[in-house]
């Protein structure tokens, strides 16, 4: 297999159990806490985290600006498992396309994130998959913030011990 083909997969093991890691992913008021790499916040103009529900938001980065995100919750399954949808869009919650998000022009229009939570004793196990190219994931720096992104979310699970 082709290492530079692969998908974007991520795995990480959070000091709490599989319900409260579950909860961070869908309780906005949490979300607005981490939800965002380190030195950018993250607003949601809506958020509705049960299947079929919708959300809007933008991470407000100082360096790169805006990114206006929409989605679809296609799958939520407490506390196992959340699929949703990610499609660039404006303020207005329009598509736009890669380019025009400051994204290399082969970066999908919609990326398909599936979210997996494994109860380990009192651990979870949270997996990440999404469907771009890992390597491009990298190259606009999406890879790392997931990682940015879990070091922030250890921290406030941290905080409710």
């Amino acid at each position: 297999m082709d290492s530079s083909k692969k998908e974007l997969l991520i795995s990480h093991l959070f000091d709490a159990p599989q319900a409260i890691v579950f909860r961070a992913w869908t309780d906005a008021e949490q979300l607005k806490h981490w939800y965002a790499p380190d030195g950018c916040t993250i607003e949601f103009k809506a958020i509705d985290t049960t299947q079929g529900g919708t959300f809007h938001s933008c991470i407000h980065d100082p360096v790169h600006g805006d990114c206006w995100i929409t989605g679809t919750y296609l799958e939520v399954l407490p506390p196992q498992k959340l699929v949703f949808t990610m499609a660039l869009s404006d303020a207005s919650g329009q598509a736009v396309t890669s380019l025009k998000a400051g994204k290399p022009e082969d970066w999908p229009e919609e990326l398909i994130t599936t979210v997996t939570f494994e109860p380990y004793g009192n651990q979870t196990k949270v997996t990440i998959h999404q469907t771009v190219l890992e390597e491009e994931a990298k190259k606009t720096g999406a890879y790392q913030s997931w990682i940015k992104m879990f070091n922030k979310l250890n921290a406030l699970l941290n905080e409710k011990k």
